[in-house]
């Protein structure tokens, strides 16, 4: 039902998003949008990125879980740029999510030597959290959340930096946004 004190629509605008659920900020031109992508990346999009922080938390039971958690929410932001172009992507600097990335990892892996441990030294941790009871964990989860930021902020800056070119080139030879 439609409310009878809105204005119509008109008919070149109708299947333009009105609402800023997981919005880029301004679409693409019509003749390059599949609205199919879209809405399949708006749905898959939140999901690829709970997946990935679940490979996270029980990778480091097994090899390579902030390496294959970092590539699988990369992933999902190839998918979002490919829907939406550059201004899908997020709104914080990839060097600096590389950096925060690289810190964490290397604060994580020299930690250990402060009590006279050798570097990379892993222990488990257990703490009784009031809604979540009895929860246990390694020390190594925060040097996979490192190695996670890194290969995110890597996989973000690659899209800016081929995109940007892609982008140039299109801009150049006249094609509509």
């Amino acid at each position: 039902m439609t409310d009878p004190d809105q204005e119509p629509v008109p008919f070149e605008e109708w299947d333009r998003p009105r609402q800023a659920w997981m919005l880029s900020g301004d679409c693409r031109g019509y003749r390059q949008r599949t609205l199919l992508l879209e809405i399949t990346t708006r749905a898959l999009f939140p999901t690829v990125l709970v997946f990935s922080i679940y490979l996270l938390l029980v990778g480091h039971y097994g090899p390579g879980g902030g390496f294959a958690a970092g590539l699988v929410a990369g992933l999902a932001f190839v998918l979002r740029y490919i829907a939406g172009g550059s201004d899908a992507a997020v709104r914080i600097r990839p060097p600096a999510l590389i950096g925060l990335g690289l810190t964490v990892a290397l604060l994580t892996a020299l930690a250990p030597t402060v009590v006279g441990a050798p570097v990379l030294t892993t222990t488990k941790i257990a703490l009784d959290v009031p809604l979540l009871g009895h929860v246990e964990t390694q020390t190594s989860v925060f040097l996979d959340t490192g190695v996670y930021l890194l290969i995110v902020g890597v996989v973000l800056d690659l899209l800016r930096s081929l995109g940007a070119g892609i982008e140039r080139d299109m801009r150049d030879a006249g094609e509509p946004r």
